[in-house]
C-alpha cells in the first residue's frame, strides 16, 4: 500500500451543536453553515449525526464562531424567567 506523509495541526478547534431537537427541526446545519460563512470562518471538516453537528475550524476564529452561533440560535438570551 505504501505510506505517505502525515501532517498534524495544533491550531484547530472543534465546535459542535448538540441536541435531540435537531431530529425534528430541519435546517439546523444550514443555519450553522450560513452563520459561519457570514463571519468568514472557513470550515475545514464537518461531522454529523442525528443529534450533533461538528465543524473543525481555525483556532483563532473559535471565539467568534461560538459567539455568532450562540446569538443565531438564541443561546445568549436569559433562559431563566422571573417568577
Amino acid at each position: 500500500m505504501g505510506g505517505g506523509e502525515l501532517r498534524g495541526d495544533d491550531n484547530i478547534a472543534k465546535v459542535s451543536l448538540v441536541g435531540v431537537g435537531m431530529r425534528s427541526h430541519a435546517g439546523v446545519a444550514s443555519k450553522m453553515f450560513r452563520v459561519l460563512a457570514e463571519e468568514n470562518i472557513n470550515i475545514r471538516m464537518v461531522s454529523t449525526s442525528e443529534i450533533k453537528i461538528s465543524v473543525v475550524i481555525d483556532e483563532k476564529t473559535m471565539e467568534l464562531a461560538v459567539r455568532a452561533l450562540h446569538t443565531a440560535f438564541g443561546l445568549d438570551k436569559d433562559s431563566i424567567q422571573s417568577e
